[in-house]
């Protein structure tokens, strides 16, 4: 007798909703009716306002949200699941703990966003922007983060694996000690970044000037091939 609501109530937190273009409106019918967190598959949520909503602990699968608001919105403990959002602004949302696997972020606006113990992997994140973004324990894997805006995260003693940071600005970031494990920083900005005891031996350093970068990569170790490109950007022949 007593499992059977039990059971009730699993059924009804887990039956996801599925194939749907939800408003605002919607949205806040669905949030206010359930009794647990709610799963979305293949839901559309373009151009909708949802600023300032409480989604805490929702499920997101093939989803789309492109040109969405969802600024200041409470994202914590989310999961999203190969959605796409490009141009999505998400500037001062709550983010703590969510988890992105294969989505499609290019150009969202991360402006201010709480970020703590958050994951991208195998995202797409170009020309992203993630200014005074709160980022204690923010992990990349397996990114696109090309032209970003990452000015002054630190990644320091983090394992970066096969992060594209090609022409992004990294403009105050902290590398210190950490590990490149593939990826690029081609063209990268890198006023004022710091790599001391940081690893590169494993990511591209084309288009990098040895006159610009040499002070900032003090202290970074790089492989014998990646010094002879950097001294003949110079024009200096190595042999």
């Amino acid at each position: 007798m007593t499992s059977t609501p039990s059971t009730t109530a699993t059924t009804t937190a887990t039956s996801p909703v599925t194939d749907q273009h939800l408003s605002r409106a919607d949205l806040q019918r669905l949030v206010a009716d359930a009794p647990a967190a709610l799963q979305f598959e293949r839901c559309t949520f373009d151009g909708e306002d949802l600023s300032q909503m409480d989604l805490r602990g929702a499920t997101f699968i093939g989803c789309t949200f492109a040109d969405a608001a969802l600024e200041a919105a409470t994202l914590t403990s989310t999961r999203w699941l190969d959605c796409r959002a490009a141009r999505a602004q998400l500037q001062r949302a709550d983010c703590t703990d969510a988890r992105w696997h294969r989505c499609d972020l290019n150009n969202t606006d991360w402006t201010r966003a709480r970020l703590s113990s958050a994951l991208f992997a195998e995202v797409k994140l170009t020309g992203a922007h993630f200014r005074e973004a709160h980022t204690l324990g923010l992990e990349f894997h397996e990114s696109l983060l090309v032209g970003a805006d990452l000015r002054g995260l630190s990644f320091r003693k983090q394992t970066l694996a096969q992060l594209d940071l090609s022409e992004a600005d990294l403009g105050g970031c902290d590398f210190r000690d950490a590990l490149f494990e593939g990826g690029s920083l081609r063209d990268a900005h890198l006023k004022n970044t710091r790599f001391d005891g940081a690893d590169l031996r494993g990511v591209d350093l084309g288009g990098l000037k040895l006159a610009q970068v040499a002070p900032f990569f003090k202290g970074a170790i790089i492989s014998g091939d990646q010094a002879a490109a950097l001294v003949g950007e110079l024009g200096v022949r190595v042999l």
